[in-house]
């Protein structure tokens, strides 16, 4: 107490949970110490739970609040690991425990930070209802790790993927179709943005007029797009008498967009190029930001909760910008 004006890190010693721990906080600031120290103090729960039940009642609270299925299935697996490593009561986990569990990860860093930010999210919910004091998984710092540059395809590349439709094997249940899937697929990654997932899921309904029909991931706004004609033709062609055009609608969505997957990666080696799907959807946004669409304009096609998520990935692209920072960089030159 007595030195409270140091700039030096606030340190912690004693024992938690029985053992003992000497760690430094990672702050300089008191208040700060004291509300992480408060944050791991175990206390007297009057409801008994083990990882197993805490578990059971998060995913009741997840399906409840109508999440995603690929954001439910996330929490899933993260359960059944919790469930699979520990047996005992949920209060008993200390920092130690989950710190040691993070080290059995065998992931990239950001794969890494985003299963941290859901252990996060699973013991807030277990301290929210009093089942354990704090959240341990807050003092876990996330990798370092650089994300890797946004890369749209160039128009090069666009022709030689385009040229690779053409020879794709005619080979399984489509047969004759074959190019005239993949080509329509690769087209409507281009020119709609939509993640993989959604363009396998792609149902007829949703082209209406020559438009899709999109939602806001925020607001769940209905958004119409227009998709050029080459698009809307190559569609056509499929003469799919299903719901989906790419989807026969029977069995696990997560097997069809594996499938397409595959196809994508056999796609690009016949064009003798290095690519994923996402990256159809990084053309997507530049192309609009090279043509000086605006950029919260953009965010809202990709369907983003916020224009930082699309700033964090795409304001190099953004044409407007560029602009002034040549006229700046001119001026100077000039002086």
């Amino acid at each position: 107490m007595t030195y409270r004006r140091c700039k030096c890190p606030v340190w912690v010693f004693g024992s938690i949970n029985g053992k003992r721990t000497r760690q430094s906080l990672g702050t300089v600031n008191w208040e700060k110490g004291e509300e992480i120290l408060r944050a791991v103090d175990p206390y007297e729960s009057p409801e008994e739970l083990t990882v197993a039940e805490a578990c059971e009642r998060f995913i009741a609270d997840c399906k409840s609040r109508k999440l995603a299925q690929e954001t439910i299935g996330k929490y899933e697996l993260l359960c059944r690991e919790l469930k699979d490593r520990w047996k005992a009561n949920i209060k008993s986990l200390d920092l130690d425990d989950l710190a040691k569990y993070r080290e059995t990860w065998k992931l990239s860093a950001i794969s890494s930070r985003k299963k941290l930010e859901r252990l996060r999210t699973f013991f807030k919910f277990c301290a929210d209802r009093g089942w354990r004091r704090g959240n341990p998984a807050i003092l876990l710092k996330a990798p370092i790790g650089r994300a890797k540059p946004t890369l749209p395809f160039s128009d090069p590349e666009i022709e030689k993927i385009l040229w690779a439709t053409e020879v794709y094997p005619n080979r399984g249940i489509h047969g004759e179709m074959n190019r005239k899937r993949v080509r329509a697929f690769v087209n409507l990654l281009r020119y709609s943005g939509l993640r993989i997932r959604d363009a396998v899921m792609l149902s007829k309904e949703k082209i209406d007029n020559g438009k899709l029909l999109l939602y806001t991931q925020k607001t769940g706004t209905p958004v119409f797009i227009p998709l050029p004609d080459s698009v809307l033709r190559d569609l056509e062609k499929l003469n799919s008498s299903g719901q989906f055009y790419f989807w026969s609608g029977v069995g696990n969505p997560k097997s069809a967009v594996a499938d397409w997957q595959r196809s994508l990666a056999k796609l690009f080696v016949l064009a003798g190029i290095k690519g994923h799907a996402h990256r159809f959807r990084d053309t997507f946004s530049v192309s609009l930001l090279k043509a000086s669409v605006p950029l919260e304009t953009v965010s809202i096609l990709l369907g983003h909760a916020s224009v930082k998520i699309t700033e964090k990935h795409y304001a190099p692209w953004v044409k407007s910008r560029q602009i002034a920072l040549e006229q700046q960089v001119s001026r100077a030159w000039k002086l």
